[in-house]
C-alpha cells in the first residue's frame, strides 16, 4: 500500500441516524420485556449487525437473526419515510476532501443501508470504496472494517486519516494504524479513552474539513 486517504464512518459522520438504532434496540427490547439502557447503546454503538443482535437477543431472550431483522427494517423504514438527512456540511466535506486524496467510507450499517445513502444521497460518487462491519471478521472497536477500507483503497493506513464520532469507531480507527479525527455529538459523549486517541475532537463538520484540509497539507 502507498500514498494517503481519509476514511468516514456513516452514522453520526455523514448523516445523523443513531437516534434511530437506539429507538429500535430499545423498542425490540421493551417488546421482550427488557428495559434498554444507555449503557446498552454505549456498548453497541459500532458493533457490527450479527454482533448487536447477539447482544440484544441476549438481553431480550429472543433468537439474534430475529431481532437484528427487526431493527434492520425499522431503521430502513425510517429512511424510506424521510426521517434521515445529510448532516450540515456532509457533501462539502466529503467532496473537497475527495479531490485532495481517495476516501472511503467503513461502516458498522447493514450493505442496505450504506447503499441507500450512497444511492439516494448523493454521495456514492465521492466514495471509491465502502466496507460494512457485516462483511469482515469483526466490528468495532475490532480494527477490521477500517483496515479491509484502507486495503480496498490502497493507501497506507499510518499515512491516513479516520473521521470518527463513537468511542469504538475511535477505538477501532486508530487499532487500524490511522489518524482519527472526532466529532463529538451532546446526545453520545465520547470516553475519555477515546479522546485521548483521537488527535482533535470537534463539533460540526466544518471543523473537521478544517482539521482534514489542514492535516492533509502536511506533507506525510
Amino acid at each position: 500500500m502507498s500514498g494517503r486517504g481519509v476514511i468516514f464512518d456513516l452514522d453520526g459522520v455523514l448523516v445523523m441516524s443513531e437516534f434511530l438504532w437506539e429507538e429500535g434496540w430499545t423498542s425490540f427490547a421493551a417488546g421482550h420485556g427488557y428495559a434498554w439502557t444507555p449503557d446498552d447503546t454505549r456498548a453497541c454503538q459500532g458493533m457490527s449487525v450479527q454482533e448487536w443482535g447477539a447482544y440484544l437477543a441476549g438481553r431480550a431472550g429472543a433468537e439474534p437473526r430475529y431481532a437484528a431483522d427487526s431493527v434492520v427494517a425499522y431503521v430502513a423504514g425510517a429512511y424510506d419515510s424521510g426521517r434521515v438527512s445529510l448532516l450540515p456540511g456532509a457533501e462539502k466535506m466529503v467532496a473537497e476532501v475527495a479531490r485532495r486524496v481517495p476516501i472511503a467510507l467503513a461502516s458498522s450499517a447493514p450493505r442496505t443501508i450504506i447503499d441507500t445513502v450512497m444511492g439516494t444521497m448523493g454521495l456514492g460518487r465521492y466514495f471509491r470504496v465502502t466496507v460494512s462491519s457485516a462483511e469482515v471478521g469483526a466490528g468495532k472497536p475490532a480494527p477490521d472494517v477500517y483496515a479491509e477500507a484502507a486495503r480496498k483503497l490502497g493507501i497506507d493506513p499510518r499515512a491516513s486519516f479516520a473521521v470518527e464520532d463513537s468511542s469504538n469507531g475511535v477505538r477501532s480507527a486508530a487499532a487500524a494504524g490511522l489518524t482519527v479525527l472526532a466529532i463529538e455529538h451532546e446526545r453520545y459523549p465520547l470516553a475519555e479513552d477515546a479522546v485521548a486517541l483521537a488527535v482533535a475532537v470537534c463539533h460540526s463538520l466544518d471543523q473537521v474539513l478544517d482539521q482534514l484540509t489542514a492535516l492533509l497539507e502536511v506533507d506525510p
